[in-house]
């Protein structure tokens, strides 16, 4: 007769997901000498038995395999048959986190209770074992993964292992299997919210290995070749008392009235952070906070059942469904099969790159081109100062990476190595693709590809960075206008996750399938776009600036216009991203707009006359140190009398997102209202726990409102 075991009550949850891929515990026992004895340590591997594109993730069949192995591990210890136990991953990966596919399907409240005890109870019994146990970080731990590795008591990382985090917050969700609690006493308060709110609420940043021991996560930092040899020799010299574990950044709040000061401190800025990048709109940040904040004083098993809670009430909120699907269905799915995209096998190979400008743009064009592609790249600009001021750009960059421990000194080497500026055209003769980064003004772009093209062989695929201009009208006066497409970074670049990819009704098939495959070298999420004026993101964005300085010019007060956004919870303020992108540029894409499109793109006489006065933006601070307008801005504004509410700049910026949403899909810009919400998370920080802008369009009744029908009729 079989042993009842602890996890055999979460049969039924097991049963609600058949199809869930099962990540499988596999042990190994090996024997490892140190200090004149041998040592047996269990190995768990934790593999999914595909290949290694596909990450391993956590579901319910999975958590109570490997509950059920570490049952029958602890009942060897007991009985002296084994002197530790050691989990890892298959290769790259220890555990890429939740099953989100799984998770998204427990819509009632008691399954994902279950969902919650159920990870606590297998990672509890990894950290009671009855034997040290050993987690070998080999590649990427997110979520419920990286608190797998922390529930055990000693921890190695790969230099090699990328993606390591806490995200939850940036999925609507708290680490929710001991993360807040055991986190902070390893790293300290400032580091593990660094893990857990700014990281996630930064574009999903994760860390990487070397920065993980730095901080304290992992005891020990081994190279890739052999890190798993390594690792089991380093878990034997711990065993055998050679080695001794010191962990400077351990702290204890319970016990030390100063690491509980930082501990609140830490948790103000935390909310300071969250409230800047979200307004508070978002809930889940705040309830990471909630529980981090209560951690202090309480004991790990009062901290799980504080997660266990926010986990099950989280699950249920409208935000986590709208960031599975902004996440899990559009980043992760879409946004790696992009709609139209061709056959990968027409694409051309790319040995050398040439940039033809060398400002700031250009420079991180050439920095982006030269540490993912690791092929020459030649910048060029009208004179030797320019291109050494470019060149220098990027070698101080490089620097940075490398203070900052991004990269090697061997990496950082060789990336300078490969960036090389001239004045001359004529370096591009052997490019394979050369991408232009001048001034956005037509005649210059024209000019600027026409002199390219006079120097480059016949397959240099020619690209431009225009942000809102018409690549046709580039492309028709060279006599080989196929061979251009448009290739919209968005800045910064090394940040930026997004290139809109414009193909001109002249564009062939290979260009844009080498646009693709290069975008996709470069780590960045490409979506086709058709050649229309702004192409997505800053037609939408300008459209939506546009009503807010419309309601500013009418006479609403500008705290009023610029904070009405505030419901969405965008990254900054319209007036603040003015400014950030500057004002010039910002008047100079909706005069574009406007000429494209007419009225619906409203082009401000007060930006002009801040711009023509040298004012760089409206907000100051005043003498008690809060935000005012500058008085050298009031001096130049003029208003209506037609002031509007809060409430009435949202409705009325809803409905023009809605018109022009509408009207840009109806002129086929791209395949559907799903490429338009990947255009506006990866390159507008549109906000995941809002779904996607038209799934919050249907939602707020703008859709029927503008269109007559919501943009996902099924929903």
């Amino acid at each position: 007769m079989t042993a009842q075991s602890t996890f055999d009550a979460f049969a039924t949850l097991a049963a609600q997901v058949p199809d869930e891929i099962v990540t499988h515990a596999l042990v190994n026992e090996v024997e490892v000498p140190a200090g004149g004895r041998s040592f047996r340590i269990a190995l768990v591997t934790l593999d999914n038995g595909l290949d290694h594109t596909k990450p391993t993730t956590l579901g319910p069949g999975t958590l109570i395999e490997l509950g059920r192995t570490l049952e029958g591990l602890r009942d060897r210890a007991a009985a002296g048959e084994i002197q530790a136990v050691a989990v890892t991953g298959k290769p790259y990966f220890l555990v890429a986190g939740a099953d989100l596919t799984t998770v998204k399907t427990l819509r009632d409240p008691a399954a994902g209770e279950q969902m919650a005890r159920l990870g606590h109870a297998a990672y509890d019994l990894l950290a009671d074992l009855g034997v040290p146990t050993f987690a070998f970080i080999n590649g990427v731990a997110l979520g419920g993964g990286l608190e797998i590795a922390l529930a055990c008591t000693y921890r190695t990382v790969s230099t090699g292992a990328q993606g390591i985090g806490l995200p939850e917050a940036f999925i609507g969700l708290v680490p929710g299997w001991g993360g807040v609690w055991r986190l902070p006493r390893l790293t300290g308060p400032e580091a593990a919210l660094k893990v857990m709110i700014e990281n996630p609420l930064s574009n999903n940043r994760t860390i990487r290995g070397p920065e993980a021991y730095r901080l304290g996560v992992a005891d020990a930092l081994f190279e890739p070749a052999d890190f798993l040899e390594r690792s089991l020799a380093w878990a034997a010299s711990v065993l055998a008392g050679e080695t001794s574990v010191e962990r400077p950044n351990a702290v204890e709040p319970r016990t030390d009235a100063a690491v509980a000061e930082r501990w609140a401190a830490a948790a103000k800025a935390g909310r300071d952070f969250v409230a800047a990048r979200t307004s508070n709109a978002a809930p889940a940040p705040g309830k990471v906070l909630d529980v981090f904040e209560a951690g202090a004083t309480a004991t790990q098993q009062e901290s799980a059942e504080l997660e266990v809670a926010a986990l099950t009430a989280l699950m249920q909120t409208p935000q986590f469904r709208d960031t599975v699907y902004a996440f899990l269905d559009l980043v992760q799915k879409r946004g790696k099969r992009p709609a139209g995209a061709p056959n990968a096998k027409l694409a051309r190979e790319v040995t050398k790159v040439g940039v033809v400008g060398a400002g700031l743009m250009a420079s991180q064009l050439a920095l982006l081109f030269a540490r993912q592609l690791k092929v020459p790249v030649v910048m060029t600009d009208v004179d030797q100062a320019r291109v050494d001021k470019g060149v220098g750009h990027v070698h101080a960059e490089v620097d940075k990476l490398l203070d900052k421990g991004r990269i090697s000194r061997d990496a950082a080497n060789r990336t300078k190595a490969l960036v090389s500026g001239s004045v001359s055209k004529a370096e591009f003769a052997d490019a394979d693709f050369v991408i232009e980064a001048v001034f956005e003004e037509l005649s210059v772009k024209k000019q600027v590809l026409a002199e390219v093209e006079a120097v480059v062989k016949p397959e240099c695929i020619l690209a431009t960075n225009t942000s809102s201009l018409s690549v046709t009208a580039m492309a028709e006066d060279l006599a080989h206008p196929e061979r251009v497409v448009g290739f919209h970074f968005f800045n910064p670049v090394a940040v930026m996750p997004l290139i809109e990819i414009v193909r001109a009704p002249a564009t062939d098939d290979a260009v844009l399938a080498t646009a693709f495959v290069l975008a996709k070298a470069l780590k960045k999420t490409a979506v086709l776009v058709k050649d229309a004026a702004a192409f997505v993101v800053n037609r939408v964005l300008l459209r939506l600036m546009g009503e807010v300085t419309a309601a500013f010019d009418e006479g609403t007060p500008a705290e009023v216009a610029d904070n009405a956004l505030a419901p969405m919870g965008l990254p900054m303020t319209p007036f603040v991203l003015a400014e950030m992108v500057g004002l010039p540029v910002a008047q100079h894409v909706a005069e574009s707009l406007h000429a494209a499109f007419g009225d619906r793109f409203h082009v401000s006489a007060n930006q002009q006359a801040l711009i023509d006065a040298g004012v760089k933006g409206l907000w100051g601070t005043g003498p008690d140190g809060r935000r005012e307008i500058r008085p050298e801005a009031l001096a130049v504004l003029s208003f209506g009398d037609a002031p509007s509410t809060s409430e009435q700049v949202l409705a009325r910026c809803q409905d023009a997102l809605a018109e022009e949403i509408g009207l840009l899909l109806a002129e086929g810009v791209v395949a559907g209202p799903e490429d338009v919400d990947l255009c506006m998370i990866l390159g507008a920080g549109w906000p995941m726990h809002l779904g996607g802008i038209t799934p919050y369009l249907d939602r707020v009744g703008a859709s029927e409102r503008v269109n007559g029908k919501p943009f996902h009729p099924e929903s």
